[in-house]
């Protein structure tokens, strides 16, 4: 495994310094993707400092598989730091991760959306306060395990794709800003495969290199959603009507917690002809709202809070072809953004898609190419 430079005179992270005399600050999860970040650096000679942050009860967590910070984690990250000879520290984060990430993920959810946690995660706590950490630390800059990839451009680093698509999570980065990314580093985004990974943690003898991978969000135990708001808020289980797009009672749902955009099944109202979908989520009528199939399909996307992270102001045009992802599972699809601010747009998809809800990202890719443009919250406007 060799990092990306591009000048002779630099080292492997960007430079002008010996490995010895830069300062790197990795972000542990436990895991074998940050293991193998941390264990790479610190072969090549940088002064690495590891840091695990607790943010949940790990407690709670212990017997809990798929899930990344939890306290099984952080042990494993302390081990693969004491392997590797490097320090590493554990912050406790759980007040700021529960206002930052967890209230407004059981808030959106009750107002009907569909919210994505683990970019709320990087953009407010990772990307933010312990990179503020690792500056407070005197870190030259920080790295992550995360599959995408920081390249110079001409107006300066730029983020893309990672080079394995099975594995690129620019969905949930596209809120990096560019002087969050000047600070950054991605050393495992030019892999081809998890394969490569994995072979690197057994080269360095890693006690993770075959754990398995986090699939869940880390506080969200087995994917149970409707659960885990429950506990933050008792009164997410109130009673409704289930309605048709004419708002005709269908019948009734014990929560709109329970549903989610474009579920056919378990809605409770059998009996008719043709199958039907959930629509819509209105949570202030406390209505689960059903239609056919055709009537989840999208063309025209609200967006706002966008993040932009191309060479000219976003506002300079009155209207981009980019490709967007409203999914992290779904490839690009052609678009047209037309800007209405400098965070606010209307995004017009060319071919519809189905399932779009609010609280999703919309993030923007060039038509050509690797390159993450940044990219927005989708809202009801």
């Amino acid at each position: 495994m060799s990092l990306d430079t591009r000048h002779p005179q630099l080292n492997s992270l960007g430079f002008a310094k010996a490995p010895s005399e830069t300062r790197v600050v990795v972000a542990m999860s436990g895991g074998v993707d940050s293991s193998v970040v941390a264990a790479h650096l610190a072969e090549e000679g940088y002064d690495v400092v590891g840091v695990t942050l607790q943010l949940y009860d790990h407690g709670a967590a212990l017997a809990k598989k798929g899930a990344c910070c939890a306290g099984r984690d952080i042990h494993d990250a302390r081990r693969v730091a004491e392997e590797m000879g490097f320090p590493h520290y554990v912050l406790d984060y759980e007040n700021t991760f529960r206002e930052a990430v967890i209230d407004e993920f059981a808030d959106s959810y009750l107002a009907g959306a569909t919210p994505v946690p683990c970019i709320r995660c990087n953009e407010r706590v990772k990307f933010k306060d312990l990179l503020a950490t690792a500056k407070d630390l005197d870190a030259d800059c920080m790295a992550t395990g995360h599959y995408i990839q920081r390249k110079m451009g001409v107006a300066g680093p730029e983020l893309h794709s990672a080079a394995d698509a099975n594995r690129d999570q620019s969905y949930f980065l596209f809120s990096t800003t560019p002087d969050q990314l000047d600070y950054l580093r991605f050393p495992l985004g030019h892999l081809a495969s998890k394969a490569e990974t994995r072979a690197l943690a057994t080269k360095y003898g890693l006690s993770v290199a075959d754990k398995p991978d986090s699939q869940d969000i880390c506080f969200v135990p087995n994917g149970n959603y409707a659960d885990v708001i429950l506990k933050l808020r008792p009164e997410a289980a109130s009673p409704g009507d289930i309605v048709d797009m004419a708002g005709t009672v269908l019948g009734q749902h014990n929560g709109i917690i329970n549903y989610t955009v474009g579920q056919r099944r378990g809605l409770g109202i059998g009996g008719l002809e043709d199958p039907l979908y959930v629509v819509k989520l209105d949570a202030d009528a406390r209505r689960v709202i059903v239609g056919p199939k055709e009537a989840l399909t999208t063309r025209i996307i609200p967006v706002r809070e966008i993040n932009w992270l191309g060479d000219t102001p976003f506002d300079n045009c009155a209207e981009r072809e980019v490709l967007v992802k409203v999914r992290s599972t779904r490839p690009p699809r052609e678009a047209i953004i037309r800007p209405l601010s400098a965070t606010t747009a209307e995004v017009e998809l060319l071919t519809p898609e189905e399932g779009v809800s609010p609280g999703q990202a919309c993030v923007f890719y060039e038509p050509v190419g690797s390159r993450i443009l940044g990219g927005g919250w989708i809202w009801r406007g």
